[in-house]
């Protein structure tokens, strides 16, 4: 039966056009041609983080949430795909790029297929992804396809950047044809430490009437 999945790219490019914008655009395109290869379709939600740079700072300061940050948290909750994208600066993942993640609630990406991207100006650069990236989705507890994309420089012209693009294209295209995060936030949601109010209304009971709740609201103990 033919389905239709929501990817949804973020992308941490700061200039226009932006290499970092380039290797997500063209990962997805492949996620869209190889999904439609086996019967299904693919719908594109791009959130360049440029644009939300002031509310996520908001955010981090205030937990204040615009409307435009509102509206990512929205897309990449009803998901069934993300590729997360960013440029490296001094040896690190872009500070915009991290803090955005930083600021979605813990349980937003629980099982979600990830491919992780970055780009820089030197090669040297490579091992951003699974040094520090992977970490970040780990503990967001995401499902990051086993295929980094890195591109440097001298990477644009090189044939083994496609084909590491397609690799992970595709997995990402099977990962979301099994169905894993719906099965999981399903059948296990329960199973995972909720942090109180991140799930939605969704997480384990919290007794609101015993002595420690009712003095964590100005009240007394009994």
């Amino acid at each position: 039966m033919n389905k239709n999945f929501s990817v949804v790219v973020v992308t941490a490019g700061t200039s226009d056009p932006s290499s970092t914008r380039l290797l997500a655009d063209r990962t997805a395109q492949r996620i869209g041609a190889l999904a439609a290869r086996r019967g299904n379709s693919v719908t594109v939600q791009v959130i360049d983080l440029r644009q939300l740079a002031t509310e996520i700072t908001t955010a981090m300061v205030s937990q204040l949430v615009g409307a435009k940050l509102q509206a990512a948290i929205t897309a990449l909750g009803e998901a069934d795909g993300i590729v997360a994208s960013t440029p490296v600066y001094k040896a690190g993942a872009s500070g915009l790029f991290t803090s955005f993640f930083q600021v979605l609630d813990n349980d937003l990406l629980i099982a979600k297929p990830v491919v992780l991207a970055a780009t820089a100006g030197t090669a040297r650069h490579a091992l951003v992804i699974d040094d520090q990236l992977r970490s970040l989705f780990a503990y967001l507890r995401t499902t990051t396809v086993p295929t980094s994309l890195f591109a440097s420089t001298e990477d644009w012209n090189d044939p083994a950047l496609n084909k590491r693009v397609d690799r992970a294209a595709l997995e990402l295209v099977v990962l979301m044809e099994s169905g894993f995060a719906d099965e999981i936030r399903g059948a296990s949601w329960k199973s995972y430490q909720h942090e109180f109010g991140s799930a939605g209304g969704t997480e384990l009971t919290i007794d609101l009437d015993s002595d420690l709740m009712r003095l964590a609201t100005g009240g007394s103990a009994n």
